[in-house]
């Protein structure tokens, strides 16, 4: 009874000033992280007050082909780089554990015997048994196990902020890569109706010549016209080969060729809202991550200033020790102590000052890299809504255009035919222009439907 009293004086002795202490000077210590998130309202380059967004939209609801569908799902499943930012995810989890360990004490067991002791004056020896546990317990007196612990759950928060912003543009990817592929499919099938005409025509041609209407310059310029156009054919194979070839790796899978659907049945009936510049704190992963970086940072300065002040620490030692198996487990055998020690910083080649400046440095290199992380979203907002809209703007136009130059192709075949008032030239013009616009208007639609795709990844869509 004795002994567990002086055992409960000698840790008040000790506990009631570190709790005095770590009132009145843990304060001083460490700080509060206080980041002002403050955006700007035009941000995306220009002023909108309307707060519906597509990026709380599920991304199957805005990509409505079933197809392609099954390909994003494919992808989350097994795209490494998402496997690779979940796993990174475990190390973060397993380090934030650690940390809320490091606030209890430690314990260690020895057990030994064999070993020999000196045991008298005439120097013999005798074997000794012992076990004994060891524990030390640091008290967090400035703040820094928590600090610590705080800076680990912001890096936990930002590697799932940043596996969220993997899935968000393994999404935007394999929506891209998948329209790209359906573009190059729409102008190899305008490359094929092009043979067919051009076919067509040195057929027509070798009719006229027989009949005096052209020359037989006319007929080996129809014939040079359908094998330039025969020639590009392995060009746009060799693409869309390449094309399925990344949409595979994207979805974690060999080389190979992939299912799809055409570009003509891809259409975007929701209504792309755009929301404020503020709600991009909530909705995309990447600020998210940066933020969460930012705040691990601050926490860094925490436990750099720590170290400038003593630690106090507890150590105790308890445990059976002695010279005979038949008497180990004897009271006698019995022993313990504790002791309670501050470690005081004097002299250590600068690093405390080192670890501080550099911790600064980093908060501010953090400070800068999210200012960029938001500016970056906003240009990609702003970038993305005008593609869009110079896409849909371009439609109307294209569609005029093509519509006039299948008329051209018809009437300059038709004067070549019954007239002397136009030549082969005409004709062959007529139709690599045609030939041009039905090319550009795929890439119309493509721009229009990448467009959709940035804009969604900008806006922080696809990771919920």
């Amino acid at each position: 009874m004795k002994n567990r009293r002086y055992i409960k004086t000698f840790f008040a002795l000790i506990l009631l000033p570190c709790i005095l202490l770590t009132m009145c000077f843990s304060c001083n210590v460490s700080s509060p992280y206080q980041h002002q998130q403050s955006v700007s309202s035009n941000l995306f380059g220009a002023v909108n007050n309307d707060t519906s967004t597509i990026a709380t939209l599920p991304w199957h609801e805005l990509f409505t082909d079933t197809i392609l569908q099954s390909l994003i799902t494919e992808g989350i499943n097994n795209n490494l780089d998402l496997k690779t930012a979940i796993a990174n995810i475990g190390i973060a989890e397993a380090n934030f554990v650690q940390s809320k360990q490091a606030f209890y004490p430690n314990l260690s067991g020895t057990v030994s015997g064999g070993g020999f002791h000196p045991s008298d004056a005439q120097g013999k020896n005798t074997q000794v048994y012992q076990f004994y546990a060891q524990s030390s317990w640091e008290i967090d007196l400035w703040n820094k196990l928590k600090s610590s612990k705080r800076a680990m759950y912001a890096n936990l928060l930002a590697s799932q902020a940043s596996k969220q912003a993997v899935q968000t543009q393994l999404i935007a990817s394999i929506a891209a890569t998948y329209y790209q592929l359906l573009a190059y499919d729409a102008q190899l099938d305008i490359l094929q109706q092009s043979l067919k005409t051009y076919a067509a025509d040195t057929l027509t041609m070798r009719i006229l010549k027989n009949s005096d209407v052209v020359t037989g310059a006319a007929v080996v310029q129809s014939t040079a016209n359908y094998y330039a156009a025969l020639s590009s054919v392995p060009d746009v194979k060799y693409t869309i080969r390449l094309t399925e070839n990344t949409l595979s790796l994207l979805l974690g899978r060999i080389p190979g060729n992939i299912v799809r659907d055409s570009l003509n049945q891809q259409n975007i009936s929701t209504t792309l809202n755009i929301g404020v510049p503020a709600q991009l704190l909530a909705n995309r992963p990447d600020v998210r991550a940066a933020e969460f970086q930012l705040r691990n940072c601050f926490e860094s300065i925490n436990i750099a200033r720590a170290y400038f002040y003593p630690t106090l620490t507890i150590t105790g030692e308890t445990g059976l020790y002695e010279t005979s198996l038949k008497s180990f487990f004897n009271a006698g055998a019995f022993f313990a102590n504790i002791v309670g020690g501050l470690t005081q910083p004097i002299f250590n080649n600068g690093l405390n000052k080192q670890r501080l400046k550099v911790a600064n440095i980093n908060f501010e290199t953090a400070k800068y890299n999210y200012s960029k992380v938001l500016l970056n979203a906003g240009q990609e907002v702003s970038n993305a809504v005008y593609q869009y809209q110079m896409a849909k703007e371009k439609k109307e136009s294209r569609q005029l255009q093509i519509n006039n130059l299948i008329k051209s192709v018809h009437f300059t075949k038709e004067l070549l035919k019954y007239s002397n008032t136009t030549n082969y030239t005409d004709v062959l013009t007529s139709e690599q222009n045609l030939l041009t616009a039905k090319q550009n208007a795929v890439n119309d639609k493509l721009q229009e439907l990448q467009s959709v795709v940035k804009l969604y990844a900008a806006l922080g869509g696809g990771w919920r």
